[in-house]
C-alpha cells in the first residue's frame, strides 16, 4: 500500500519542514511513503474563500484517482488514539487499498466538491493546529502506528 500526504502549499516555517523530513525518512522502513504538495498559483489567493477551495478542488481532483481512499484531515472528523489509528492502518493494509491518501487542505478547508469525494475524515484532536503544524503531527502519528504494528520500543501505551 501506498500512503500519500497531499497537501496544499509548501511547508513555510524550516522548523517544521525539518520534523517533517524525519519522519518521512523514517517511514521508508514501513510504507511506500510520499509528501505531494499542491501549489496554489498566487493570483487564486486574491479570491474569495469559496473561489480559493474550489480552485484548490480542481488541482485536488487532479491527483487523486478513482480507486484511491481519501482521507481528509479534518477538525470534524473522527478522533483516534493512537492505538486506534495504528488499527485502522492495518484494516487498510489488509483490504488491499492501493493508494491511501492523507489531505490537509488549504487556509479556509475543503470544498464541498472535496468532502463528496471523501472515503473518511480523521481530527488528529479538537484543538485547532496551523495547517503546518498538522503536517507534522500526522507524519509523527503515521510513523507511530507503524512502530505500534511491528511491536517496536517508539510507543510506550
Amino acid at each position: 500500500m501506498k500512503i500519500l500526504l497531499l497537501q496544499i502549499d509548501k511547508t513555510q516555517e524550516s522548523y517544521l519542514a525539518e520534523g517533517i523530513e524525519i519522519y518521512a525518512k523514517r517511514l521508508k522502513n514501513y510504507c511506500t511513503f510520499e509528501i505531494v504538495t499542491i501549489n496554489v498559483p498566487k493570483a487564486v489567493r486574491q479570491r474569495t474563500q469559496a473561489e480559493q477551495k474550489q480552485e484548490e478542488a480542481k488541482l485536488i481532483l487532479a491527483v487523486v484517482l478513482p480507486d484511491d481512499q481519501l482521507v481528509l484531515l479534518d477538525e470534524k472528523g473522527k478522533e483516534y488514539s493512537s492505538m486506534d489509528f495504528s488499527a485502522l492502518i492495518a484494516q487498510k493494509q489488509n483490504a488491499s487499498v492501493k493508494r491511501l491518501i492523507f489531505l490537509i487542505g488549504g487556509p479556509f478547508g475543503f470544498s464541498e466538491t472535496i468532502y463528496k469525494r471523501a472515503n473518511s475524515k480523521l481530527s488528529l484532536s479538537q484543538m485547532t493546529f496551523s495547517h503546518q503544524m498538522i503536517r507534522l503531527f500526522f507524519v509523527e502519528q503515521l510513523y507511530r502506528a507503524f512502530t505500534i504494528l511491528k511491536g517496536e520500543k517508539y510507543h510506550h501505551a
